[in-house]
């Protein structure tokens, strides 16, 4: 009956994800109630703490945007793509990378595509090449911005069970991995593909006259817009949110308002710093707060918010409910194969196209089934395996972007351009961060 019923899981998992965003969530409902009312499954608690999460880094990350920071980001990533043309293939992915590190999200790099693909075509390169492994990138660095919601929940997780787990420490082991990655995939992309005066493709785009205008006569860039001092200093502002993070997870005692009592949880700590600096920007930059539901990243981090209410709460409800009867042969495989837990992180990523998703369902799993935090922590960025199926919105909209027609899905759908690359970052990140969990995080 378990195995029917993980099956059913999966089906709902399934036809949620044709939906996608929030049709994932509510569809989700639909099978939490079958599996309470019909299968007779104990309901676990909703994931509050993520969506809290996840609710104040995109207000704060909205109001950044509304103030104009986000488009200040885009002229500096745009002047340093322009200054070194050439090398846009292994720059494009680290350009990408940063902006999800500082915003912990990928849903802003979308305005960063378009000048991607102008650059590399301008110069003659394959703008597959930059624009595949740039999207890729957006995505891996998510299990290294400390702001992120996988990371902030792999924090409030672990360090209630292991108090030296910190917030730095989790990110000494993810950001060289994902970094690594990174790196990687940009290596591989450099040659990747033929040149474009070998594509046959791409030369009967240029026969044709409107692509050929398209190709040829369209510069995209954000370089013309005069921003004000305020989205300079909105920029600053956040930034500045990030590192007074970064400072207060370093040192405890900073977060231990009681004599003797308990710290102050590093996940409660994010949310509010992230409403205060949201607010200490919104009035020192004079920002609209009309303007603030109108974003991109307001928009996808809400969708985003509602995916994993129920998507998490589902699947959480069906493991706990599961787990006793499968705890013992799993151990023994993952014990044996550390490789198998990071296989499991990756297939339900491709399913529920979540990283906090992700995590919120698999990390429970893997601390029930006895593992080690340096493993969990080691092989995080398998969370990113949304890449296997073209269907997530940034992929969708690199491809559109490419105005050469080289980044594409291929006609037997699986062979599409963020395939190679998308394996070389995750297998690479994970190899070198389960080094480094052995190395950093205590056992």
């Amino acid at each position: 009956m378990l195995y029917l019923e993980f099956m059913f899981l999966l089906v709902m998992l399934y036809i949620g994800s044709r939906y996608g965003g929030i049709g994932l969530g509510v569809v989700s409902g639909i099978g939490l109630v079958i599996e309470v009312f019909i299968f007779k499954m104990p309901p676990t608690s909703p994931p509050v703490t993520v969506m809290l999460i996840i609710l104040a880094v995109v207000t704060c990350a909205s109001i950044l945007e509304a103030a104009g920071g986000l488009k200040y980001m885009l002229q500096v990533a745009e002047r340093v793509l322009r200054k070194n043309p050439k090398r846009v293939t292994l720059i494009a992915p680290f350009v990408t990378y940063f902006m999800t590190f500082l915003l912990g999200t990928g849903h802003a790099v979308y305005s960063i595509m378009p000048i991607i693909g102008d650059v590399a075509l301008k110069n003659g390169i394959r703008p597959e090449r930059p624009m595949a492994a740039a999207s890729v990138a957006s995505q891996i660095a998510i299990t290294a911005s400390p702001i992120s919601a996988a990371v902030v929940y792999y924090l409030a997780q672990l360090s209630d069970i292991q108090h030296e787990i910190t917030l730095l420490s989790i990110l000494l082991v993810t950001v060289p991995a994902t970094l690594f990655g990174t790196l990687l995939m940009s290596i591989y992309s450099l040659k990747r593909g033929k040149e474009l005066e070998d594509d046959e493709e791409y030369q009967e785009r240029l026969k044709d006259p409107v692509w050929r205008d398209k190709i040829l006569n369209t510069t995209a860039t954000s370089l013309d817009e005069i921003l004000p001092v305020s989205a300079r200093n909105s920029v600053l502002l956040f930034i500045l949110s990030i590192l007074v993070i970064v400072v207060i997870a370093m040192w405890p005692e900073v977060r231990t308002i009681v004599d003797g009592g308990k710290p102050i949880s590093m996940a409660v700590v994010i949310q509010m710093m992230m409403l205060c600096f949201g607010g200490i920007i919104l009035l020192a930059t004079k920002t609209d707060p009309l303007d603030v539901p109108n974003g991109v990243v307001f928009k996808s981090g809400m969708v985003a918010a509602i995916a994993i209410f129920g998507i998490a709460w589902m699947s959480d409800t069906y493991f706990q409910y599961a787990m006793p009867q499968f705890k013992s042969g799993i151990v023994e495989m993952v014990t044996s194969y550390p490789w198998t837990f990071a296989l499991a992180l990756f297939i339900v990523s491709v399913v529920v196209n979540s990283q906090a998703a992700t995590a919120r369902m698999m990390l429970p799993v893997g601390l029930g089934l006895g593992l080690e935090p340096a493993l969990l922590i080691g092989l995080m960025p398998a969370v990113y395996g949304y890449f296997f199926i073209p269907n997530y919105p940034s992929d969708i909209a690199t491809v559109n972007f490419d105005t050469s027609g080289t980044t594409k899905i291929g006609k037997w759908y699986f062979n599409h351009s963020f395939m190679s690359v998308g394996l070389i970052g995750v297998i690479g990140a994970c190899c070198l961060g389960y080094l480094l969990g052995q190395m950093i995080i205590p056992s």
